[in-house]
């Protein structure tokens, strides 16, 4: 039995975010989410809804309807001229994308038999939902989330996990920070990826200010790098650059 997706969104873009910033990519944005965390600016994901919008065309920033669910072969259509466009790969983002894997185990077999490079964005939560999937995956963009960001429950064990499994890819790990981080906590995901993988590229994300969620000042957001750096080498602050050029 054919699988179908709820699709939010699809346009072109320039990623904004990691060590893969700047770069031009096709954005399949799925509905659903495994988690809330209190900065996220895509709230709109988290339940389905009956439409989705496709960018037509590509860049322009004037986007069409479609009814959803779809089937892979009619993403494979709505994704066609974007297929067209110069860029380096397709971004599946969310919400939490593989929350719909297998919707995703057939539309990323399609997309491979086109050549095309896939770029995982994900929580790093669902290390179950990953691993079927890691055949197809070239890039991935693995969150860990902090307790104060999710106010939940931490996710060391499925992080670590995770992790496993993704840095059999060309990876890389996102950690955002607010004025709420705590050097315990931080210092708790940086270990737990030096257990793994000690050369990983690792990204502090400054949380782009939204509701009473705050980025860190100048003085937390050195002192947090520089502790950081005592556990791991591969340790830079990148802010969400697309934010900063006008991009949502």
């Amino acid at each position: 039995m054919m699988s179908e997706g709820h699709v939010m969104e699809i346009f072109q873009a320039i990623q904004g975010e990691g060590p893969w910033v700047g770069i031009s990519q096709i954005f399949f944005r799925l509905f659903r989410c495994n988690l809330r965390c209190s900065w996220c600016d895509t709230p709109e994901s988290f339940e389905l809804t009956g439409k989705g919008k496709v960018e037509h065309p590509p860049g322009s920033r004037s986007f069409v309807e479609f009814e959803n669910p779809i089937s892979p072969s009619r993403a494979m259509e709505l994704l066609e001229p974007f297929l067209k466009t110069p860029h380096h790969s397709l971004s599946f983002t969310g919400g939490e994308p593989l929350m719909q894997k297998d919707f995703l185990l057939e539309l990323f077999p399609l997309l491979k038999s086109k050549n095309e490079k896939i770029f995982l964005e994900t929580g790093g939560t669902t290390p179950q939902l990953l691993e079927p999937l890691l055949p197809y995956i070239d890039y991935i963009s693995m969150d860990i989330k902090l307790p104060s960001s999710t106010k939940e429950r931490p996710y060391w064990k499925e992080h670590e996990e995770f992790l496993r499994l993704a840095i059999t890819k060309d990876a890389y790990v996102k950690i955002v920070l607010t004025k709420e981080t705590s050097s315990d906590e931080l210092q708790m995901g940086l270990q737990l990826i030096k257990r793994l993988r000690e050369n990983i590229p690792v990204i502090l994300q400054p949380v782009t200010p939204i509701g009473s969620d705050q980025p860190p000042n100048e003085t937390q957001m050195l002192k947090l790098l520089t502790q950081s750096l005592e556990i791991l080498p591969q340790v830079r602050v990148v802010p969400q650059v697309h934010k900063l050029i006008g991009q949502k």
